[in-house]
């Protein structure tokens, strides 16, 4: 009892399990134990030594299972779960102006925004991500479903040179922008980026405009870039050069640039992006889905560019599990350039953790489990037929673990799914109103363009 009244009471207290800090020494803990204090991580050490140390209200047996920082979704459209499978099995540019634009002009509102986005946040939940970046329309929506969800996100309102549902201009695009940013000023979670969709739907005004924007706020600059080999040949001849000193003479390179995408990126334009700081995305189930092309990710990460990871919408993946898009990001460039060796589990777990968090600008919060971070964390569970036995935790990462098997998950200290029971949100009742919603996009998919 003497030794009880000793112990250091926390707000939560995992002991147990095998911990991968992802951390750049890669340290791993077996038999390890973590702390809570608020929304951070107090300790992550031995679990011998905590239970002499530590108590808590909130104790979690992590027996059995991977204790990981929460993965980072670092591109996607979240509301666009109401578009998942809508078209398939076409060319970017088909579907993009002649199934996707038209849907959205028809049915994206204030509703689909924050359904879609619900439904977003709990499959990701779900197959443990807890870090999104996101580009759509209504992002007001989106932020305060991240916020209802208890996600970490960035996001921004999608810019274009033509109407959107929600801004009949680009002007009213930006100032849409600004009071985003405004409003959502030093929440701690949501965070808003400046995202003009791309080179070939935003005029060098409104790129322009953008830039100075995020750069007033000094936040990320996010958009789309040179996604496959017909969009790199429409720029050459739209902009009379290549996009990326297109950008580069626009001044929009440095290091708070993210760019989604980059499959036609070459040598002299990775080398610039390393030395300009700016970041990447890449996509490779998207890519691979509407026959994209392969990004050179090996050089960009060789190179020294920061890369990060994503599932992009639901209309173009159709899943948001990260866990799936490891494994594809592991063997695509294997089988494409012959080389078993490309790519090491290792590589791929950073880029969805750490890695991703420094292309957000969040390195100094979260992707990665240590002291002082935010207490951003899944635990994986093992005892299962198909993760038995384990002999390497990444190798198990990236080529046997499914979303499905992320048992609980933390995000800033607090417990937003416990035993794969959502706890912030009605799973039910979310399905039930994004079914409700697919009713009348149906509809309308019938009605002439």
């Amino acid at each position: 009892m003497e030794d009880g009244a000793r112990l250091e009471t926390v707000d939560g207290l995992i002991l147990g399990g095998t911990i991968l800090c992802l951390d750049e020494a890669m340290t791993v803990i077996e038999n390890g134990a973590l702390a809570i204090v608020g929304d951070s991580i107090t300790a992550i050490g031995a679990e011998e030594d905590f239970r002499r140390k530590f108590t808590s209200p909130n104790l979690i047996d992590g027996t059995d299972t991977l204790i990981m920082p929460g993965l980072i979704n670092s591109h996607t459209h979240a509301a666009m779960t109401c578009f998942r499978g809508i078209a398939d099995d076409m060319h970017l540019m088909d579907w993009l102006t002649n199934y996707i634009f038209p849907a959205e002009s028809r049915n994206v509102d204030e509703e689909l925004a924050w359904w879609g986005s619900l439904l977003a946040c709990a499959e990701m939940i779900k197959s443990g991500t807890t870090t999104f970046c996101d580009m759509y329309i209504f992002e007001e929506e989106t932020a305060k479903a991240a916020r209802t969800a208890g996600m970490r996100c960035l996001l921004g309102e999608v810019l274009f040179d033509f109407p959107s549902p929600n801004a009949k201009t680009p002007s009213e695009g930006l100032a849409y922008t600004r009071k985003l940013l405004e409003r959502w000023s030093g929440d701690p979670l949501i965070r808003v980026a400046v995202e003009p969709h791309s080179l070939y739907t935003c005029s060098r005004t409104l790129l322009l405009q953008a830039r100075d924007l995020a750069e007033e706020f000094q936040v990320p600059l996010a958009l789309h870039l040179l996604e496959n080999l017909s969009e790199k040949k429409q720029l050459q001849k739209q902009l009379g050069q290549e996009a990326v000193s297109y950008l580069e003479e626009l001044g929009c390179l440095n290091e708070r640039l993210i760019a989604f995408h980059c499959v036609c990126l070459e040598e002299k334009e990775i080398r610039i992006f390393r030395d300009s700081g700016c970041k990447v995305v890449y996509n490779p189930e998207s890519n691979m889905k509407l026959a994209s092309g392969f990004a050179p990710v090996a050089r960009m990460i060789q190179e020294g560019v920061c890369v990060g990871l994503g599932t992009d919408g639901c209309a173009s993946n159709n899943s948001l599990d990260m866990f799936q898009e490891m494994d594809t990001a592991a063997k695509l460039e294997k089988v494409r350039h012959l080389d078993p060796t490309l790519m090491p589990a290792e590589t791929v777990v950073a880029m969805a953790t750490r890695q991703g968090a420094r292309v957000l600008g969040m390195g100094d919060v979260t992707g990665c489990l240590k002291a002082g971070k935010k207490a951003d964390l899944i635990l994986i569970d093992l005892n299962r037929p198909h993760l038995t036995p384990m002999y390497n935790p990444y190798s198990h990462l990236v080529y046997a673990v499914n979303g499905s098997d992320v048992k609980t998950v933390f995000i800033a200290g607090n417990m937003v799914m416990k035993d794969r029971k959502l706890l912030s949100l009605n799973e039910e009742e979310i399905m039930r109103q994004v079914h409700r919603i697919a009713e009348r996009v149906r509809k309308s998919l019938r009605k002439p363009a």
